[in-house]
């Protein structure tokens, strides 16, 4: 199987390894049967080898131009990286009763909720700012479904988890969330510490440095 054929099968498989154990009775099966420690393991690197097989499917896949290759569309992922790392840091580094991501020790504050005032998903705006950056750099067919899919999958999951949270957290969800936004311009409040900073500096430098020789493609333009 190779060229398109390949492309919407890794796709099929790719929608269906989210999808599937997304479903309660699903999950809850698999890691009463596995353990939780053991699903969580073993579902991320399924996960990634998929994703990896659908990044080499979209790359080889027959060339469809879709967006025109302009030579300024191969500036936006270089000037929208930095964003993307430090909203992956800063979002990691705080606790996020909201999404999923944090990890941070310190006890949400909803008075100074940090990057979660700008969005209380930082780890799903940094996909969707990832994907559509690339999306505009890699304008193919395949590239465009691929990175489509992605910023719409985060856009999709912000709203989701968000309902699922105000339902969950019943009358809490107005005390917790009244100073966050779902994805909005606001600045954080407060700023992320300045180690934040300079980690996402460093995640974007490896990042820039190991994308030809994994990626097979120069980001630069």
């Amino acid at each position: 199987m190779t060229g398109w054929g390949l492309f919407l099968a890794a796709l099929a498989t790719f929608l269906l390894s989210h999808m599937i154990p997304a479903r309660p009775a699903v999950r809850g099966w698999l890691i009463g049967t596995m353990g939780k420690r053991a699903y969580f393991a073993s579902y991320s690197m399924i996960s990634l080898a998929v994703l990896a097989w659908l990044i080499i499917a979209a790359a080889n896949a027959p060339y469809v131009e879709v967006i025109p290759p302009l030579p300024i569309f191969r500036w936006v992922p270089l000037l929208v990286m930095p964003i993307v790392c430090w909203l992956a840091i800063a979002g990691l580094s705080i606790r996020n009763p909201f999404s999923f991501g944090g990890l941070g020790h310190r006890p949400f504050d909803p008075e100074n909720p940090g990057i979660l005032h700008t969005t209380r998903h930082p780890i799903l705006a940094a996909l969707m700012l990832w994907a559509l950056a690339h999306l505009l750099a890699n304008g193919s067919l395949s590239h465009v479904i691929l990175f489509g899919l992605f910023a719409g999958f985060a856009a999709m999951g912000m709203a989701l988890i968000d309902h699922r949270t105000a339902r969950n957290l019943g009358t809490e969800w107005v005390r917790l969330s009244r100073n966050t936004a779902r994805l909005s311009l606001s600045a954080p409040r407060p700023w992320p510490s300045l180690w934040v900073w300079l980690t996402a500096l460093a995640s974007y430098a490896v990042l820039l440095h190991l994308h030809a020789s994994v990626i097979g493609l120069s980001p630069l333009p």
